[in-house]
């Protein structure tokens, strides 16, 4: 299965400060990179669910049911 790839520019010091920081758990920048995008990601959508879940219990308090 082949990927869709995109590049990505950033300054060579950040990335060599990344690769000497995190060369023990990550192979490269970019397996970093994937991991730090998929963890911002999963955070934003546990945000959205907490917001969700709290308008419904506001809306079923203002129903009543609550």
């Amino acid at each position: 299965m082949a990927e869709n790839l995109r590049e990505v520019r950033l300054d060579s010091e950040l990335c060599r400060a990344a690769e000497e920081r995190f060369h023990a758990r990550f192979a490269s920048v970019e397996e970093l990179l994937t991991f730090v995008l998929q963890e911002l990601l999963r955070d934003d959508a546990a945000k959205m669910d907490r917001d969700e879940q709290r308008m419904i219990q506001d809306r079923l308090k203002d129903l009543g049911y609550i």
